[in-house]
């Protein structure tokens, strides 16, 4: 599965590449800073998942999914946040799934195989 790593942290970006490193059934080919960033590298690189950050800088992120929603409609889009409020609003405006990000890895993983 072609995975793109949305957020604003290059810390949490390298945290979320190393940890699907370790299964081989996922393969990130490419990373997102903003949400300009995000329209990009899907448009480029054809990801069929996107692990998104919904404090992604750049559009509201309801704005951001209905455009991406509309661009790729096949696209797997889980939300990442630390405010457990933001799950309701990311799964309301059309995310497939949602992860805290203070899961553990291994529930990231599980959510991640899930989808």
């Amino acid at each position: 599965m072609r995975v793109l790593l949305a957020n604003t942290r290059q810390k949490v970006r390298s945290a979320l590449r190393l940890l699907l490193a370790q299964k081989p059934e996922f393969q990130v080919v490419g990373e997102a800073a903003d949400a300009t960033g995000v329209l990009l590298a899907v448009e480029r690189k054809q990801p069929d998942l996107l692990l998104l950050d919904w404090e992604l800088p750049g559009l509201p992120p309801a704005y951001l999914l209905r455009i991406l929603r509309r661009e790729r409609p096949s696209l797997k889009i889980i939300a990442l946040s630390s405010r457990p409020e933001a799950q309701q609003q990311a799964l309301a405006a059309g995310a497939d799934s949602f992860i805290s990000k203070n899961e553990p890895p291994e529930r990231v993983l599980a959510a991640l195989q899930a989808v």
